[in-house]
């Protein structure tokens, strides 16, 4: 019985920590957005937005060696981390659909459009042989286009937790640290 208490507190303690943690990553994501948005020409919203495995290991390191005396499981390592990553996309969702439902005004769309202007350049210059065509890209386009703020926040939603969920694995992995044994 105390053994199940302890999980429980265990599992507290992680999700509280979590929570936490997955505020600061929606504020890494928010602002890696914005700026991929607002100033697409610049390349800091893409590093911020590769930067987030990173971020992520670097908050687990800190939780585990803050929290947890520096010793953590792979088993919850990856747990704290889908849990960041769950908390996040949450957070990150409802600034999203703000975002799109008041602010965006055609922005993202434009942005969208001008990749795949460029996409069927390259294309047509005989400099990429795979992936879509830019009839198939246009056709995603237009269907992207009848999306409404809900939907599309919903996509990005899954998408997120979904990275999540892989990038947790190297994550706990290289995070994860047995206990330090004193030997007498």
């Amino acid at each position: 019985m105390q053994s199940i208490m302890m999980n429980i507190v265990a599992l507290v303690q992680l999700k509280s920590f979590a929570r936490q943690d997955g505020v600061f990553l929606a504020l890494l994501w928010i602002a890696s957005f914005l700026l991929v948005v607002l100033v697409p020409t610049s390349a800091w919203g893409n590093l911020l937005a590769l930067s987030t495995p990173f971020f992520v290991g670097w908050l687990l390191i800190r939780f585990r060696n803050n929290a947890l005396d520096g010793s953590i499981s792979f088993l919850r390592g990856y747990a704290y981390s889908c849990y960041t990553f769950f908390y996040a996309s949450l957070i990150f969702a409802v600034a999203q659909y703000v975002f799109f439902r008041y602010f965006d005004n055609g922005n993202f769309l434009n942005i969208l459009i001008e990749s795949v202007n460029v996409w069927e350049t390259v294309y047509k210059e005989g400099q990429m042989h795979s992936g879509p065509t830019p009839a198939e890209m246009k056709e995603g386009l237009a269907m992207f286009e009848q999306l409404t703020p809900i939907q599309l926040t919903f996509i990005f939603m899954m998408q997120n937790l979904f990275f999540g969920a892989v990038l947790s694995l190297p994550i706990a992995f290289f995070s994860k640290k047995k206990p330090v044994e004193i030997k007498y």
